[in-house]
């Protein structure tokens, strides 16, 4: 193909990849999938299938070598953490307006910064869901949002606009003045279901409602809520989990939030299963060094004890080095 100029240029085409694309090319954006292997040859034989929330097929160009990416007024990255550097490398020549992760984690941003420039960036966290199947089609699962913001706070007329374009393309996203506070928010609901869905193998609603399972994630909620605190970070409700709240209520409160939550994805998400769960029954390599490792060598700069974290950290990586 010839070197591409687009609106959108979406750097990984797994679940969340592919249904932000889909969506973003049906409603007449030009989009590129920047994807690897054998996900290439699915989309250009058959397009992006959504399914679940939306069901639909859409065509959209794809390319195996992102550097054939010549310009992109915004670059989505939706690859796996490990995969990060490696994936960016090849579009250091390109002409990028601006970007954003949608990615676990917090490392992300230093990662897009080092590879693009700090101006170039956005924050952002997607607290919406997908699973990528077998048969190439995107089930879509969860359709909460997505919110992108500046990394320095406040509003900004390139926020509103990438947000407005993603939201009126049918997957919700809003700009937000306090996205550090967000990502942080996410990152400490994000370790605790992880760690709780690799160890427990089960569906989301049905660890959130388990007491016991509750109650390991509320202290794994709080851990990270500190170290957020010690890194001059308020955490807030506007998560997957109301984390300030499970910060600072009573650790009986909190497990009754956590359950009760757990009761309304029973019945809005029952299918819905972390992309930890997903990678690992897959075969594919677990997110551990750029999540909980990220968050393990943070606290232990800052001299901060997190005790529960630091035994899932080395577990989960052994789980994973184990079976591959």
């Amino acid at each position: 193909m010839e070197k591409a100029k687009v609106e959108f240029a979406i750097l990984g085409a797994g679940a969340l990849g592919s249904i932000v694309g889909a969506h973003l090319a049906r409603a007449g954006h030009s989009v590129l999938m920047l994807a690897r292997g054998r996900r290439v040859q699915q989309i250009e034989q058959s397009g992006l299938r959504i399914k679940g929330l939306a069901d639909f097929a859409q065509s959209v160009a794809v390319t195996g070598d992102p550097s054939q990416l010549q310009q992109a007024d915004v670059l989505i990255v939706a690859v796996k953490t490990h995969g990060t550097e490696a994936a960016l490398e090849p579009l250091r020549g390109a002409q990028i307006g601006v970007a954003f992760s949608i990615q676990n984690g917090l490392m992300k941003d230093e990662q897009l910064a080092a590879a693009l420039g700090p101006e170039r960036v956005l924050g952002a966290l997607a607290n919406t869901s997908g699973e990528l199947l077998s048969s190439g089609e995107a089930l879509f699962t969860r359709n909460e949002q997505i919110c992108v913001g500046e990394l320095a706070g406040g509003d900004s007329p390139r926020a509103q606009r990438i947000a407005r374009a993603i939201d009126e393309a049918g997957v919700r996203t809003n700009a937000v003045p306090n996205i550090q506070s967000l990502e942080w928010s996410k990152f400490a609901a994000w370790v605790g279901m992880m760690a709780l869905s690799v160890t427990t193998r089960a569906e989301t609603w049905r660890y959130l409602v388990d007491k016991d399972a509750a109650l390991v994630l509320v202290r794994l909620v709080r851990e990270v809520g500190r170290l957020a605190a010690a890194s001059k970070v308020a955490v807030s409700d506007q998560s997957t989990l109301p984390v300030a709240s499970i910060c600072s209520a009573t650790e009986a409160d909190a497990v009754a939030t956590i359950q009760a939550l757990g009761q309304q994805m029973k019945v809005k998400a029952p299918q819905h299963r972390m992309s930890t769960l997903q990678d690992l029954e897959a075969g594919r390599p677990l997110e551990v060094e750029e999540t909980l490792g990220y968050a393990v060598r943070k606290a232990a700069q800052l001299k901060l004890p997190l005790p529960l974290l630091d035994s899932f950290y080395p577990l989960i990586a052994g789980m994973d080095r184990m079976r591959r």
